[in-house]
């Protein structure tokens, strides 16, 4: 396994970590009733949006890097 392998896999297992933990936190201060199921959900509906818009947005880029 490369270098850049290991940095890629590295940075994706970072995100999937950032990830779970930002989940988990939403989630538990719903079990605390700090906030409401319904809020829990809209918030993780928008956690998942901003990582996969911020995806995709880093996935162009490369894309359009790697074409000059």
């Amino acid at each position: 396994m490369g270098i850049k392998q290991r940095k890629t896999l590295r940075a994706a297992a970072g995100v999937l970590v950032s990830f779970i933990c930002l989940a988990g936190t939403i989630v538990l201060l719903s079990e605390g009733e700090v906030i409401t199921v319904e809020m829990a959900k809209l918030m993780l509906v928008a956690l998942l949006a901003l990582y996969l818009g911020f995806g995709f947005l880093i996935a162009v880029y490369r894309l359009i890097d790697r074409l000059k």
